[in-house]
């Protein structure tokens, strides 16, 4: 089973960006919660977003709520963060978690 993010980038604060989590090689993806972390430089990985499985519940680090929008395609097997904006203290390597499995990370700069 693998996740492989996408979408990081560099964007001036404000900006948008949106992240994908794609998986593959699960035995139905759309069972698992999924969740998106982030890790700083100079931090430690933190929780940013969950979403279960239906797409129903959803939850938020406090540093992003009414910024950034966790959901999900079942369909497709893909979880996006949309991520509005943003701030040079969200910029980090972005992770895909479910089930004890973790993408590669996708890095997002936000800087002026």
């Amino acid at each position: 089973a693998q996740l492989v993010e996408s979408g990081g980038g560099s964007v001036q604060p404000g900006g948008s960006l949106t992240l994908s989590c794609t998986a593959s090689g699960f035995t139905f993806f759309r069972w698992y919660l999924v969740d998106w972390y982030r890790q700083g430089s100079t931090t430690e990985r933190e929780l940013v977003a969950s979403i279960d499985r239906t797409g129903t519940t959803t939850n938020y680090a406090d540093s992003v709520k009414g910024r950034f929008t966790i959901s999900r395609d079942n369909d497709k097997d893909t979880v996006f963060l949309q991520m509005n904006s943003l701030k040079p203290e969200d910029t980090a390597v972005y992770y895909c978690h479910a089930e004890s499995h973790w993408g590669q990370g996708a890095q997002v700069t936000v800087s002026s």
